[in-house]
């Protein structure tokens, strides 16, 4: 028996997501869908990689995930990141493309140039990554966390911590004139970087899911389901582009002093998810 073999654990493990879900009655779940599951997202592989990995947090794991999907980026624009000497806090955001590695790839360029130095707000789901929960704060808007919330918030970027943020909240989905986009950005990125004096680093990360992923978001989000069903297949999409190259744009710090009263911080989210968009033109 290898040491493998005697201390394996999985850590994403459906099973016992429905053992604890369902209790008794989750044999009641046909076997057939429950490997179907498994398969979209990867148990095994995924599981493997986590083993693989289990010494490394942080931004370590983060530079390891990228090498495991076997990411390339070409970075525009390094020289706008702030030098992490100067003493101040920023708060940077990015569209949100792919839902998954362009987080990975950005924590990796933000931990790399501030020594680990930042924090992401993410989906609570991701808190079951052991090598990437160090690094989030976690939001759930329902159940007892989603209380919690403007408390998790605040704290966050009361923090010496940079903040890393994709206000979009889900992934970009595709319209009907055929553009990959965001929807709407939450305005808390703007409320809480001028509460804290933080400029808001702008970042454009390019890259697309598959027209399957598209189809599947976009009729969710029409039957208005309360769980995002296209989230079960955002580790498939992962696998779909590995090995590929990604460009991602950095822009200029914008002063927090430019958010007053002139716009809402509604209106001033989307100003900025424009000028996130308008990145790849300007270089």
């Amino acid at each position: 028996m290898t040491e493998k073999d005697k201390n394996y654990r999985k850590t994403i493990d459906i099973d016992a997501v429905l053992q604890g879900k369902m209790g008794k009655k989750a044999r009641w779940v046909p076997r057939p869908a429950v490997s179907w599951l498994k398969k979209t997202i990867h148990q095994d592989e995924v599981n493997d990689f986590l083993w693989e990995s289990r010494g490394l947090t942080g931004t370590p794991w983060l530079k390891a995930t990228m090498k495991y999907l076997d990411m390339t980026l070409e970075i525009e624009g390094a020289e706008n990141l702030p030098a992490k000497d100067d003493g101040r806090l920023y708060t940077f955001v990015s569209n949100h493309p792919l839902g998954g590695i362009d987080g990975v790839a950005l924590g990796s360029i933000i931990g790399e140039h501030y020594d680990d130095n930042f924090r992401y707000l993410v989906n609570d789901l991701l808190m079951n990554l052991p090598g990437l929960a160090p690094l989030c704060i976690p939001i759930n808007k329902t159940g007892k966390q989603s209380r919690d919330f403007p408390a998790m918030v605040e704290a966050g970027f009361r923090s010496d911590h940079h903040m890393l943020m994709f206000p979009a909240g889900i992934c970009s989905r595709k319209g009907s004139d055929g553009q990959i986009r965001d929807i709407e950005w939450k305005k808390t990125f703007v409320s809480k970087s001028v509460e804290t004096h933080r400029d808001v680093v702008p970042i454009h990360f390019g890259g697309r899911n598959s027209e399957k992923f598209y189809r599947i978001a976009n009729l969710g989000d029409r039957l208005k389901l309360k769980f995002t069903i296209a989230t079960l297949w955002l580790v498939d999409e992962m696998y779909k582009n590995v090995g590929k190259t990604f460009r991602v744009t950095i822009g200029k710090p914008i002063p927090w002093q430019t958010f007053d009263k002139s716009k809402s911080p509604v209106q001033w989210a989307q100003w900025v998810k424009e000028q996130v968009y308008s990145l790849p033109e300007k270089n």
